[in-house]
């Protein structure tokens, strides 16, 4: 296994693997502004806010417990509680116990909260589009595959 802190010519400081990291890292917080911005002024919620309400949209029934959407957001659990706070005062989500377990719960949207991200979707959608041009479908799909394999097979 190599040490993590290799400088041989075999892990150069300049590799394209490096390089590539470097830039999703650049293009992620570009990405998360702009998506912030738009959505902050079209929808009045931020792009984690988006994220976490699509999650909840494509959910069985739109619910999940609360540990599996932190799972999907790459949250803690208390990160996920504090997020979902300012949701649930203004309507798009609620909170729902497990009858059969009252350590379990669920964070389900509401119908104001599935219109809401159905709608910002537009906003997403373009926003992505003016950003990425048009790609051709194989280089979304070898892009894709490189993200899905850095976040773990997600």
């Amino acid at each position: 296994m190599s040490d993590l802190n290799d400088t041989t010519p075999d892990a150069p400081l300049d590799s394209p693997t490096s390089e590539f990291c470097l830039r999703m890292a650049r293009a992620w917080a570009a990405l998360s502004r702009r998506l912030d911005n738009a959505l902050g002024g079209h929808h009045g919620i931020s792009f984690a806010d988006y994220q976490l309400l699509l999650n909840l949209q494509r959910a069985p029934g739109g619910r999940l417990r609360r540990v599996d959407l932190a799972e999907k957001l790459g949250l803690t659990a208390s990160g996920v509680t504090r997020s979902l706070l300012p949701l649930e005062k203004i309507g798009l989500v609620a909170r729902q116990s497990d009858p059969r377990d009252a350590r379990v719960g669920y964070a389900i949207i509401t119908p104001a909260g599935s219109e809401l991200v159905t709608n910002a979707g537009v906003v997403v959608h373009n926003v992505s589009r003016n950003l990425l041009g048009a790609p051709s479908r194989e280089q979304m799909q070898a892009t894709s595959n490189l993200l899905a394999q850095l976040a773990g097979g997600q």
